[in-house]
């Protein structure tokens, strides 16, 4: 069978931009953790080593790059759920999910300048964002319940809630590790709740 020589190019060309972008995510969440929403879009492809028009390209506006970063930050957290089912035990994969989301906190706290600069607000990208992360963790939680590891008589949003305000703690690596060993602590509770304790 002849190899079409007019697809081999474009794929790769498809591959190159793919790289490209998220390259330009990574180096952007860099700025927007470093100098909030003072970091210029210029200035973000130049440290990504990538001329403007390929930033352009790829995020035709400040606002789009902002809310592509934040975005990117969710899916990879939603996603990590799907991968932590097929690796670990129910209770081991929620409990590394939480860890993960205190991290996710700890970036969202970082580019909250960056994301309250945004022109049409964030309401809009928190539903969507809420949404990914309700699904990831109500996987897990169904999944952890299902094994008789945990008991959990309340919606998921009200642990989502309280998993919040644990990630919340304060800002620095300490406060971050402060807040992983309390996920511990939420664990716990969820393993010693039920009807019949």
């Amino acid at each position: 069978m002849a190899v079409d020589k007019e697809q081999i190019p474009s794929r790769k060309v498809r591959a190159d931009a793919e790289r490209n972008r998220d390259l330009l995510l990574a180096t952007a969440k860099t700025a927007f953790a470093r100098k909030g929403s003072g970091a210029s879009m210029d200035e973000i492809a130049r440290a990504a080593g990538l001329g403007a028009g390929t930033l352009y390209r790829h995020f035709p506006n400040r606002d789009a790059l902002i809310e592509a970063v934040y975005l990117n930050e969710t899916r990879q957290l939603s996603d990590a759920a799907n991968q932590l089912v097929e690796r670990h035990p129910p209770v081991d994969a929620l409990r590394e999910w939480m860890r993960l989301f205190v991290d996710y906190i700890a970036t969202k706290r970082v580019m909250a300048d960056a994301l309250g600069s945004l022109a049409g607000g964030t309401s809009a990208l928190y539903a969507t964002t809420t949404a990914l992360i309700t699904t990831a963790l109500s996987l897990l939680i169904d999944r952890a319940v299902a094994s008789g590891d945990i008991h959990l008589d309340l919606d998921p949003l009200d642990l989502l809630r309280a998993l919040s305000g644990v990630a919340n703690t304060g800002a620095g690596p300490q406060s971050d590790q402060s807040a992983k060993r309390l996920v511990d602590v939420l664990i716990a509770g969820l393993r010693a709740a039920g009807p019949d304790r």
